[in-house]
Parts: C-alpha cells; structure tokens; sequence
C-alpha cells in the first residue's frame, strides 16, 4: 500500500526538550521530524502531536515546535498516546476519516512503540518512519522498529512518506517541496 497525503495524517510523538537530545543521533531525528511537519504543511495532512509529562520532560523542542499546527499537541503520562482520552478525540477530529497513520518522534522502543501498535490495532494502517524515530540506544531505536512490522506497521523513510505523499512531479506542490529533499 502507497501512503496517501488525502488518507494520512502525521502523529508526532514526544519530541521534548529532555528527550531530544539523549537520543543516538539528535540532530538527524528532528531534521526529518521537521521535514515531515514541513511536507505535511504543504500537502495539508493533519497532524497530531503529544508531550509525555511536559513538567518533567519539558516542552516540544522549538525546532519542531515552530512547525506545528496550532492546537496540535496533547499532553499525556501514558506511554501509548493513544490510551489518553484528550490525543484519542483530537486524532479523531483531526483525522476526518484518513486512516492513514505516519508516526515519527521519541523514543522508539517505548512511547512510539506503544502508540503506533495502538494505532494498528485500532485499524489505522500504521508506518514508521525509520530515520524520524529516535532511542537513547541504537540497539533500542532497530528492536522498537523491527517489533512493529512484526506487528503490522509499514517501515518507510522520510522521503519515502514525503515522495508517496506527492505522487507526482511538475506540480505546485512538488515544486514547493523541491529545495527541502537533498
């Protein structure tokens, strides 16, 4: 199945200012995180967001933070976004019938493992997107990965997602997007 920008909607999850930078690789999980953000602002996919115990772990990090629509984010303390009431109605509204679920952010083997299996099993065809997912550990980030396709979500890059989102080239939106893909 190709991703759809009309049937997706792009989840984010926990990209905060404690977690950010203890992942294995920081600097490249919020460049593709904020490339993700970008396409989808162009495209007009919907995207939700969530913030894991934000007193304690601090806000989304600015550089993803400035990317988000307003209204995006949902505050939460269960690891699976999608066992808090308040992320469950805004994906629901914000989704509009897209069952298309795109999922990047931190950490992958815990709170994005948790909410991208809840997502499938709640009938959204779910897909990570491997260089947009981070762990403190590597081992963590590849475990978390190869957990969900066992149980069902796609594995994608965020070219991927952004090209099968675009479908063609010569068009506005194409054109818009050309100086972010390198």
């Amino acid at each position: 199945m190709l991703l759809s920008a009309r049937d997706g909607l792009l989840v984010v999850v926990d990209m905060q200012a404690r977690l950010v930078p203890v992942l294995s690789d920081p600097d490249h999980v919020q460049a593709r995180v904020q490339f993700l953000l970008r396409a989808a602002g162009q495209l007009q996919v919907p995207v939700v967001a969530s913030e894991q115990y934000p007193k304690g772990l601090g806000p989304t990090v600015p550089e993803v933070a400035d990317y988000l629509p307003e209204g995006a984010v949902v505050e939460k303390m269960t690891f699976s976004a999608m066992r808090e009431p308040a992320f469950r109605e805004a994906l629901e509204a914000r989704a509009a019938g897209r069952r298309q679920a795109v999922v990047c952010g931190a950490e992958t083997h815990v709170c994005v493992l948790q909410t991208a299996a809840e997502l499938q099993a709640a009938g959204y065809a779910t897909t990570l997107v491997a260089d947009a997912v981070g762990s403190r550990r590597e081992n963590d980030r590849i475990a978390g990965l190869d957990r969900l396709r066992d149980l069902g979500c796609q594995i994608a890059t965020s070219e991927m997602v952004v090209f099968e989102w675009l479908e063609r080239a010569g068009t506005d939106a194409f054109r818009r997007l050309a100086p972010l893909i390198k």
